[in-house]
């Protein structure tokens, strides 16, 4: 019977897998009864760990095991985005932690979900441990592999203690390193010598391998004395003298994903499937479901050369990927929303939004406060803020305890907090209690967002050692925002949060866009607070990122829209336009590439009350094309429904 490439393909990774056995012992515990319920694997790039997750994968089908394998570069990182992924995995009814763990139970008497690449679902890491994996059926268990070790609360958390192992990648030992390379057809005296100055690293060995191939050995080892890493991949690269290929390399090496229409934007007198396949043969490139990734550490090789070697290269690959990456979005449905979220960051270099969502300092877990630590959050709050402004605090407590957020140190105990609310949750009468919420409500009143569109306020956050002050704790507390950004896109349009140290913070708010509210500041006591308020556009959180990617890559906007001042800007000039047309033109533009039925324009714009016909409508889009004068082909009729903005 004839096979498939693919099973060429899985067998050739098989025979070509060595070493890793006695961590390959403990993985096989999560498939015996007794069993740990987490096993987290843990190493630096390159170190291997989906390989071992694959390994593992087949032994575990063998014994009879259902593997579930999910790449988390792949899944919004929010409970809707892995749910999402989950029940497309496994067959669910639907995408709720009911019908999952319903399902979970059926198809398999022992479960295993492996989830890879985990160090990018640090937003999503606290969900995890106290809803998703405790809602699992008991002949489930869950694999974590990534780059960092699990954080404290894993441990120390009430009912955890005992249940997840921690099992640390390091290099491949001598004997598994030298056979590795034996099975890429090196002899066993080039193969010590590789194996001296790659120190059993995989993925060094692998490029040597490679390298070592194509140069016959030469100067391998002098060329890779300090970064071995880098130096071999600068070697290997060295080799190809197909000038196509190397341009798919340098124009994959600045994108987070690989994808036939970004080669064709980078690339464009390339044909994209090409350039594609020559990529997908390549020893540092994997295949995923979104499309190609290069390895990380390879990646990084390749972008930082091409930056300093080629820097306009460089620069102009970025803002061909900005640019088509704006026109996909705008017609990405929820599912693929995210993909481009994270496409987008990845082109933003700006170290101050790059900490924001990926911090360098070491990771703490954030999660929902309990009650108690209701006394550690009064201390924190007594040390930093004055007593009339800790009793406010106090009265968030006690009227919205669901608003704070604790982070934890390694033995449990809170050393800081977030609060952060919807306003729409809570009633008029405890926001005007605020003098600070009073004074956000007061802005919105006098300039409201859309109907529909939601707003966040971050009431305060609060450090133990550092107060509001930059440090570990409060980046923990930054990036569980984060979390909360994409839970609510794309309707969330504004954020308020309270500034005291101004001087110290401002500029770092400056660079994400805030705006300093003056007839927001406050006094309370001594101190006086003042508000950034983040509006993140029509488009929400993607505009919001659009933009600051723009700004990094010095591409102008030209925003058709003013939101401030309610005006259509054409060539320079400003076109006053009335509330209706404001509202219709807002409406369709967040809404840009979709069609937008008359019921839902007249629902979101005139009001739910309104009870006059459809036909107000298009006396505004009539309107609204005059003012656009050689732009109204912008504002397109679709029949039987409404009306599509198209970008331009």
């Amino acid at each position: 019977m004839t096979g498939a490439i693919k099973d060429i393909l899985a067998q050739q990774a098989a025979e070509t897998f060595v070493g890793r056995s006695k961590e390959m012992v403990i993985l096989l515990q999560s498939v015996s009864p007794t069993g740990p319920l987490v096993t987290a694997v843990h190493g630096v790039a390159g170190i291997g760990k989906s390989r071992l997750l694959e390994a593992f994968s087949r032994q575990a089908r063998d014994r009879g095991a259902t593997v579930v394998g999910l790449d988390c570069r792949t899944m919004e990182p929010t409970d809707r985005g892995f749910l999402h992924e989950l029940t497309a995995a496994i067959g669910a009814d639907e995408p709720t932690i009911e019908a999952t763990t319903h399902r979970l139970a059926l198809v398999g008497t022992r479960v295993v979900l492996a989830l890879d690449n985990y160090e990018v679902f640090r937003l999503l890491d606290t969900w995890l441990r106290q809803v998703m994996i405790p809602a699992l059926p008991d002949n489930t268990r869950v694999i974590l592999a990534g780059r960092e070790a699990p954080v404290a609360a894993w441990f120390t958390s009430p009912g955890w203690q005992g249940m997840i192992c921690s099992v640390p990648l390091g290099p491949l030992a001598d004997g598994d390193a030298i056979a590795l390379l034996s099975r890429a057809a090196i002899g066993p005296e080039q193969a010590r010598r590789i194996n001296r100055f790659t120190h059993g690293h995989p993925l060094a060995l692998t490029l040597a391998a490679a390298a070592a191939s194509e140069s016959g050995d030469a100067g391998v080892e002098e060329r890779a004395e300090q970064r071995v890493v880098e130096e071999l991949t600068r070697l290997y690269l060295a080799e190809i003298d197909d000038p196509l290929t190397r341009r798919a390399i340098d124009a994959a090496s600045v994108v987070r994903r690989t994808t036939l229409s970004l080669l064709a934007a980078m690339l464009p007198d390339l044909a994209p499937h090409d350039a594609y396949q020559r990529l997908s043969a390549l020893p540092f490139v994997d295949g995923s479901s979104d499309g190609l990734h290069l390895h990380d550490s390879v990646q990084q090789a390749i972008a930082s050369a091409l930056r300093a070697g080629d820097p306009s290269s460089y620069r102009n690959y970025r803002r061909a990927a900005w640019h088509r990456l704006r026109t996909e979005v705008s017609a990405a449905g929820q599912s693929e929303l995210w993909r481009y979220t994270a496409d987008m960051l990845y082109l933003i270099e700006n170290p101050v939004v790059r900490e924001a969502f990926f911090p360098t300092s070491s990771y703490f877990g954030v999660e929902p406060a309990r009650p108690e630590d209701h006394q550690s959050i009064q201390d924190i709050t007594s040390r930093h803020d004055e007593p009339p402004a800790a009793s406010l605090l106090e009265h968030w407590w006690t009227q919205l305890p669901q608003s704070f957020f604790v982070v934890r140190d390694d033995h449990g105990e809170p050393v800081g907090f977030n609060c952060v609310f919807d306003p729409a949750t809570v009633s008029q009468p405890f926001l005007r209690a605020d003098p600070i919420t009073r004074a956000w409500i007061e802005h919105l009143r006098r300039d409201p967002v859309p109907k529909g569109q939601r707003v966040l306020f971050y009431r305060r956050w609060l450090s133990r050692d550092h107060g509001e002050g930059l440090s570990a704790i409060q980046a923990a507390c930054w990036l569980d925002i984060k979390r909360m950004y994409m839970e609510q896109r794309p309707h969330l349009r504004r954020l308020y949060a309270t500034l005291l140290d101004l001087p110290t913070l401002g500029p770092t708010f400056a660079k994400l866009r805030f705006q300093v509210l003056p007839d927001a500041q406050v006094t309370i006591g001594e101190s006086t607070y003042y508000t950034g308020m983040l509006d993140f556009g029509p488009g929400s959180v993607d505009q919001w990122l659009a933009a600051l990617a723009a700004g990094d890559l010095g591409i102008e906007q030209d925003e058709l829209l003013d939101m401030d001042s309610r005006e259509l800007v054409l060539d320079g000039k400003r076109v006053a336009l009335t509330p209706l047309e404001f509202g219709v033109m807002e409406q369709l533009q967040r809404h840009e590439g979709k069609a937008v039925s008359r019921s839902a324009m007249l629902a979101e714009v005139w009001g739910y009350e309104y009870q006059g016909g459809s036909n107000v409508v298009d006396v505004v889009v009539r309107s609204l094309r005059k003012k656009l004068a050689e732009r109204a082909s912008l504002i397109e009729t679709v029949s039987g429904t409404g009306y599509r903005f198209r970008g331009e």
